[in-house]
């Protein structure tokens, strides 16, 4: 049983891993390459070095993510981790097929910031995914990574170095307008990613009163398979006993408990609060 549950949720992680990873291919290709917009990573070295060389930047990100997963395990040994090499190898071969199967002759539309908004929400949302299950495409997080163990940087600070020396590095590559539009999308992904990561790990804490605890505990337990904390409480109010619940569950958990409270004890009181994070057992673990 237990070997199925951890199968299970290796699936569902190697299915988000691999749609975060098309996502993020779809962004670059379709709109990063074309527009030239660097936005840091091993996609914005790739963009760069593509046009002052005369390999492709598809086959550009494929040599630099190989090597950099060999100067990882080099340096960082298994640290490096078997979610990021696949999801690594994955991006530069899904690149790589699109550049041999979708010639692209240039952007898709004559709207440069239209396009770095396109770029920046599949990247984003792609990064996201990946990082939420532990993972990420590699390239530039094994250098900052390196960076961390070798000197005073923490992992955050050194990724924000090499892709804002990437981003500055448009302005010579390019022209000043592609320069100003990559350093916009470094800094609007940077947001975005911790934003879509909150989204998709945050629950909802329920504080109920009420005075027909039993059958709710009974719910949350069996139906929700979570637990709770039951405490006695006075309404100063009504000058009766209640009991204070309180639980962690779900975004889609929330809405069954909801109705099933009120339809337990319609003068209950609840409250709900949206909590980026939950560590625990059920949840996420450390």
């Amino acid at each position: 049983m237990f070997f199925l549950k951890n199968s299970k949720k290796a699936i569902k992680e190697y299915v988000i891993m691999t749609a975060g990873v098309a996502l993020m291919t779809v962004g670059v290709y379709f709109f990063k390459i074309p527009n030239g917009f660097s936005t840091g990573g091993v996609s914005g070295v790739g963009v760069l070095l593509g046009r002052i060389t005369p390999l492709s930047p598809a086959t550009l990100i494929a040599v630099i993510n190989f090597i950099l997963l060999i100067v990882g395990f080099v340096f960082l040994g298994k640290g490096t981790g078997i979610k990021t090499v696949y999801c690594s190898l994955m991006f530069s071969a899904l690149t790589f097929l699109l550049e041999k199967t979708v010639v692209l002759e240039g952007p898709l539309s004559d709207q440069p910031f239209l396009e770095l908004v396109y770029a920046i929400l599949l990247t984003g949302i792609g990064s996201a995914m990946m990082f939420n299950c532990e993972a990420s495409s590699g390239g530039t997080d094994i250098v900052a990574l390196i960076l961390k163990k070798y000197t005073k940087l923490d992992v955050g600070k050194a990724l924000l170095c090499t892709d804002c020396i990437i981003a500055v590095s448009s302005f010579f590559v390019f022209d000043v307008k592609t320069g100003l539009f990559s350093v916009l999308g470094l800094f609007a992904k940077a947001f975005l990613v911790d934003e879509m990561i909150d989204k998709f790990n945050s629950c909802k804490y329920f504080i109920i009163i009420t005075s027909h605890p039993e059958k709710i505990m009974d719910y949350i337990i069996e139906r929700l398979h979570h637990g709770a904390t039951v405490n006695e409480a006075f309404g100063q109010y009504t000058h009766e006993k209640k009991y204070m619940i309180h639980t962690v569950c779900k975004r889609m958990e929330s809405i069954q408990l909801r109705k099933y409270v009120k339809s337990i004890d319609p003068g209950s009181f609840i409250i709900v609060t949206t909590s980026s994070e939950i560590i625990g057992r059920g949840f996420r673990s450390v």
